[in-house]
């Protein structure tokens, strides 16, 4: 008989069970270091589609410094092309955007130096049949005494202080009643560089509550105030050119009549 035969059958069985439990146990082990060694691919996330952005952002960053010079300039020209206001709100956007700020603020003084060197040598052209033309009857009257009585701070004033306070009458009457270019230029450059100088430092400092704003309200309206800006832009045009037209009229108009007095005496 062999020897396994001859173990009892209890003891065959014992044998057989521990064999077994052996066994499993090295399968068990193999198959734990497997299932570690299997990478675990993450979790599906869900696809969240990017928001719809307006265009008036990127097309405003893209413009920049130029846009802002250019909205400076006609925002203190005579022609309305730009509401008041619009060079100190584009100013403040564009800082909190990440902007330079002392670039951007530069930029805003030299554009408003051009439209307001415009305006005045529009005045100092036109004389009082400019005055007539492009400022209200019921306060040209006002705007004339306070020029002539205090020069520096008829130009000082409007050109520091924010909207409702009118500009383009008082840079008007200054050209139309003398005051020299150098003092005008001396006196409306302090003026534009303190008010667009605090503007910036307005945008570095709460330029994160400018520019969460902007993305939690304003950016819904940005397409609408584009559509305006624009029919603001033509309508101001077309009445610059009107207006200039009358100016010359009114010009041609007096100088006849001068001719014809100067006629008559002699």
């Amino acid at each position: 008989m062999s020897g396994e035969e001859s173990l009892p059958r209890e003891r065959q069985a014992g044998l057989r069970g521990i064999i077994l439990t052996r066994q499993a146990a090295r399968r068990a082990k193999c198959t734990s270091k497997c299932l570690v060694n299997i990478p675990i691919p993450p979790p599906a996330q869900a696809v969240v589609p990017p928001a719809p952005s307006s265009p008036v952002p990127h097309w405003l960053m893209h413009l920049g410094v130029a846009g802002l010079f250019i909205v400076a300039a006609f925002d203190s020209s005579v022609i309305p092309v730009t509401l008041p206001g619009s060079t100190d709100l584009l100013l403040l956007w564009l800082v909190s955007r990440n902007g330079d700020p002392w670039l951007l603020a530069a930029s805003a003084v030299a554009g408003s130096l051009l439209g307001g060197y415009t305006t005045w040598h529009v005045g100092r052209r036109g004389g009082e049949a400019a005055l007539r033309l492009y400022v209200p009857k019921k306060m040209l009257g006002r705007i004339v005494v306070w020029v002539e009585r205090h020069p520096i701070l008829a130009i000082f004033l409007p050109a520091m202080l924010p909207p409702p306070i009118p500009l383009a009458p008082f840079v008007l009457a200054s050209g139309a009643l003398g005051v020299p270019r150098r003092r005008f230029l001396l006196v409306y450059g302090s003026a534009r560089t303190l008010r667009y100088s605090l503007v910036a430092w307005l945008g570095v400092v709460y330029g994160r509550s400018v520019a969460r704003l902007w993305s939690g309200t304003i950016r819904h309206w940005t397409a609408p105030l584009l559509w305006v800006f624009v029919v603001m832009m033509v309508g101001g045009i077309a009445f610059g050119i009107v207006k200039i037209q009358g100016l010359r009229n009114a010009k041609a108009v007096e100088t006849r009549a001068i001719a014809a007095a100067a006629a008559r005496f002699r």
